[in-house]
């Protein structure tokens, strides 16, 4: 599941999804002064209420963001899905809590209910697994290196199959495939990279015989 030549990850984000249902009010606009409420609006009132600094486009290694994934809106209905990430466990819970005040203020700016706030684990950082079972992290690099390569061990900004495969007991580090640039339009995969993650998953096995 990792990228470039050499990658060897054993931390990911912690990570929750988080919902928002905008509840406008819908008048002819001839008659909407001090009754209309725009959903639109309201999108936009929510998400400037979040740090904007803390965006994908303006964080790197181990700092968490707030990510706006998708928003539909009409003037009496809305709707706005996030991603919330952050590879501290202690940061992670207060960018969730942060995120559901800014419901509550929002609220409190129109004096009712105008957005219903939630927020869902989606999974975990691995460390917190790993960090007491080292040896597969240990055989990875013997197995990197074994094949010529200097492991490169970066926390991930992401979250991989490791992560829940982690938590169901299995502790499951992340080892490079040959991809690079993923999830974009300029993904692709290097043949070279790849024959060498199978001869590192081949050295794996013979570590572990």
């Amino acid at each position: 599941d990792g990228e470039s030549l050499g990658q060897l990850e054993y931390e990911t984000f912690n990570a929750a999804g988080g919902t928002v249902t905008l509840k406008g009010v819908s008048v002819h606009t001839g008659t909407a002064k001090g009754i209309m409420i725009n959903c639109a609006k309201l999108a936009m009132q929510f998400d400037a209420l979040l740090p904007g600094a803390a965006v994908p486009e303006h964080t790197c290694g181990r700092q968490g963001f707030f990510m706006l994934m998708s928003m539909e809106t009409q003037v009496d209905t809305g709707k706005m899905n996030y991603i919330i990430r952050d590879h501290d466990k202690e940061l992670f819970e207060a960018k969730k809590a942060f995120f559901l005040q800014a419901g509550q203020t929002l609220n409190e700016i129109y004096g009712r209910e105008v957005c219903e706030v939630s927020v869902k684990d989606q999974y975990y950082n691995m460390y917190d697994v790993i960090k007491d079972n080292m040896e597969c992290v240990n055989v990875a690099k013997a197995a990197m290196e074994k094949a010529g390569i200097t492991p490169i061990c970066d926390p991930i900004r992401g979250g991989t199959d490791g992560s829940k495969i982690s938590f169901m007991g299995i502790p499951t580090p992340n080892i490079f495939t040959g991809v690079e640039n993923l999830h974009g339009r300029h993904e692709f995969a290097c043949i070279d990279d790849m024959k060498k993650a199978v001869e590192v998953i081949v050295n794996i096995v013979n570590i572990e015989k």
